[in-house]
């Protein structure tokens, strides 16, 4: 079953234009991942809140993404950025990934009713 986050953010003072720069960088690394099938930013119209969705096709798609270069290169940059107000799982991601995400603070939600295609 696929496993989503939600990550909120808030891009600190005059860190927009590096902050749009690093996402689609994190876009371009994220697209070469296998098992990524979503990786989607969002701004308010302020362009001050940022949400970030990203879908993978199961959990180990979620560990691969973990290990690779997206997460492990760009993330420590962007929360040079931005504050990350939210994290939040929907799914399974799995024993090593709870673990994994345990420092983010992350929320994990499982599914309980749901329609899959």
């Amino acid at each position: 079953m696929s496993v989503h986050f939600l990550v909120e953010l808030t891009v600190r003072d005059g860190n927009l234009e590096p902050f749009e720069q690093l996402a689609q960088q994190m876009v371009a690394g994220s697209q070469q991942e296998p098992g990524t099938l979503r990786y989607e930013w969002y701004f308010s119209a302020d362009r001050k809140r940022c949400r970030l969705l990203e879908t993978y096709i199961d959990a180990d798609a979620t560990l691969a993404h973990f290990s690779g270069p997206v997460v492990q290169q760009l993330v420590p940059k962007l929360v040079t950025l931005a504050t990350v107000e939210r994290f939040q799982v929907f799914g399974d991601p799995g024993p090593q990934m709870r673990s994994n995400l345990a420092p983010f603070q992350a929320e994990v939600f499982t599914a309980s009713h749901a329609i899959t295609r």
